[in-house]
């Protein structure tokens, strides 16, 4: 049995490090070569004392430790890593079965609004513009898709907003991450089509929808890496719980 004294969390987590420990040890081909530390303390050296390997010692010391005992505490860091590592990977197969029936019991989740994949050209309106040379402006632009120009071309030459070197391209976006003008304008286009200019203060502005998705529930084969990366971790957290247990029963810690 595992005796539980004072100190709560903390106390058991330092208890389950002393039983992991003692689990790695119980296979007498299993132990960490002296390189493997030796690394491991030269990186401690060189990122948390600047390389200076006198102030490594002097942390030694305002510790109270030997070199022997800190190497004793860099290798059962080590151990502690790796055993819950392999514990964490032991976990990470997932059935269709259990992802199907995630899914089915947790469909809300995968709930998505409204979604355009938005391009748009921005004519910045400069301190001498009037409303007319605005619309000068834009229906040079108007003119150019009519006549078939490729609007990530025309976004890349004339767009003045901070995406013009990727052809004007805001990735999806939802009707609530964009301002009602705009909103109102996308969500009445359909795939493939552009917008009439939206003159506004700030300039006039072109929207192009490349893509639309519809709200509503996501099929299972667009959520499935995300509902396996959910159970997985489900998973890991369960086993690593059940192996801890079972490493408490088994073992025999004092408190003293």
């Amino acid at each position: 049995t595992v005796g539980h004294g004072g100190g709560g969390r903390l106390t058991q987590d330092l208890i389950d490090r002393v039983l992991i420990v003692k689990e790695f040890y119980k296979d007498e081909k299993r132990s960490v070569p002296a390189s493997f530390i030796d690394n491991q303390i030269a990186e401690i050296v060189a990122t948390q004392f600047e390389g200076d390997r006198s102030k490594y010692l002097a942390y030694l010391r305002s510790r109270g430790i030997s070199q022997k005992d800190y190497r004793k505490e860099v290798e059962e860091d080590m151990i502690y890593g790796y055993m819950r590592q392999q514990q964490r990977k032991s976990a990470s197969t997932v059935s269709p079965v259990k992802i199907q029936t995630f899914y089915d019991e947790n469909k809300e989740r995968f709930y998505q609004e409204d979604q355009v994949y938005l391009r748009l050209i921005q004519l910045s309106r400069t301190a001498d513009d009037t409303d007319d040379t605005m619309r000068t402006k834009a229906n040079d632009i108007v003119e150019k898709l009519k006549a078939g120009a490729d609007f990530v071309d025309l976004a890349r030459l004339f767009s003045q907003d901070s995406r013009r070197t990727k052809g004007g391209d805001w990735g999806w976006q939802r009707r609530s991450d964009l301002r009602q003008e705009f909103a109102d304008a996308a969500f009445a286009l359909n795939k493939g089509q552009y917008s009439e200019p939206i003159m506004l203060p700030e300039g006039a502005f072109f929207l192009y929808v490349e893509d639309r998705k519809f709200a509503g529930i996501l099929p299972i084969d667009e959520v499935r890496d995300q509902i396996e990366r959910i159970l997985v971790q489900q998973s890991a957290r369960q086993a690593q719980e059940r192996w801890l247990e079972k490493l408490r029963r088994n073992g025999y810690v004092k408190h003293y």
